[in-house]
């Protein structure tokens, strides 16, 4: 059967190929004294907190399953707006938010809605892969921007000035951002975007871990430099609600009907339990348990990166946000007598029973090197990862 260019263009997606792997091995040493360890996949180890649960009970029912709106419910469009208004002290009016299947939904109305043939996306090097899967699966070209710790693993308004072709259609950002949980400097990203607009592009900024953002020097929506920005965000991380498959796009007012168009015929809507559920989301004492669990995350991450770097696996900038650590493996792997972060990992695996994840996915700017921890995992998970990777640098 003839396969088409477009499915062919999109690469496997390896976080997932490594994760097969590792639960293959999981479970032939899961009555052992050292069972799989993952810190592998970018999903809380959090649950949905009880009055999301009770409220896509009653919802269930209530019966109150048929489909909505395309553009989603109202009542949550307007939550979402009264969140932006609270949390970050901007207006964005319910009439441009745009409920959507997830925020990989999201992000494929996007492309769909801007993205032609052969016009090309910029992104940094390393990135989060299936954001140039999505443009690439519209019929453009993702080209990849390789990027520095200097610059917090982030394009600049100077490389995206110097990387613009006749061919760009825009940018396609993150922040923060997987694998490094990196933010761009609010300053940097009004920068980048002057360039885009002088150059007639658009910007698209991936904000699903905003929530999760730990320094007030970057938590801040980029919705609050221009109401042309395009958001993507979702209820997955902040919210942890990964298996409910819930998101939502912000674009410009002109954009909705478009965005509705395509969504009425690609999706229909999103879930209907899901919507009613996440209503119960922005209640105060919601909001107060989400709280407490970013306190959390921040804590696992100021013990567990310290820890790396006295290891040898080096985290050479700090994250600011989301639950990964960026490590340079190089040194470790050598002592393995490994080489690159593809193999180290399955060492790790192997040796450890420790699941992480290689640098492949995420670009070809120097990944080969570093591999992905996730820190959505409990501190005594942490503290073992930790023992046993001290036991094989000893």
């Amino acid at each position: 059967m003839r396969i088409s260019q477009r499915a062919e263009r999109i690469e496997p997606f390896y976080v997932m190929e490594v994760a097969k792997a590792a639960q293959t091995m999981a479970r032939e040493v899961a009555h052992t004294d050292r069972p799989m360890l993952f810190l592998n996949i970018g999903e809380p180890d959090f649950t949905a907190p009880p009055l999301v649960q009770e409220a896509a009970v009653r919802a269930v029912r209530a019966g109150a399953t048929q489909y909505t709106q395309a553009t989603g419910l109202s009542e949550l469009r307007e939550r979402i707006s009264g969140w932006y208004r609270q949390r970050f002290g901007v207006e964005v009016p319910a009439r441009r938010i745009v409920v959507t299947a997830g925020a990989s939904a999201a992000l494929q109305l996007a492309c769909l809605t801007l993205v032609e043939a052969g016009d090309e996306i910029l992104l940094p090097d390393p990135s989060y892969p299936c954001n140039r899967h999505f443009v690439t699966a519209a019929g453009g070209d993702a080209v990849l921007v390789p990027t520095t710790a200097a610059e917090r693993f982030q394009l600049s308004a100077e490389k995206v000035e110097a990387a613009w072709t006749d061919k760009t259609r825009g940018v396609l950002l993150a922040s923060p951002s997987n694998p490094t949980g990196t933010s761009i400097a609010p300053d940097e990203l009004r920068r980048i975007h002057e360039v885009v607009t002088r150059r007639g592009g658009v910007t698209l900024i991936d904000e699903i871990y905003l929530g999760l953002s730990y320094d007030d020097a970057f938590a801040q929506t980029a919705l609050a430099i221009d109401d042309q920005v395009i958001s993507i965000n979702s209820f997955s991380k902040y919210f942890n609600m990964t298996g409910w498959r819930l998101g939502w796009l912000v674009v410009p007012e002109a954009l909705v009907p478009v965005v509705e168009r395509l969504a009425q015929n690609l999706f229909i809507c999103a879930s209907t339990i899901s919507q009613y559920a996440a209503l119960a989301c922005f209640e105060p004492e919601s909001i107060t348990e989400y709280e407490r669990r970013r306190a959390e995350f921040k804590a696992r991450r100021d013990w567990f990166i310290p820890q790396l770097d006295a290891l040898g696996l080096k985290v050479p900038v700090m994250p600011d946000g989301a639950f990964y650590a960026w490590a340079d493996c190089s040194g470790m792997a050598a002592k393995l007598g490994v080489s690159g972060s593809w193999d180290f990992a399955f060492e790790v695996m192997k040796r450890a029973h420790l699941a992480i994840t290689p640098g492949r996915d995420f670009g070809t700017a120097d990944t080969g090197r570093f591999v992905r921890f996730s820190t959505a995992s409990s501190m005594a998970h942490l503290e073992e990862s930790i023992a046993r990777l001290r036991a094989l640098a000893a």
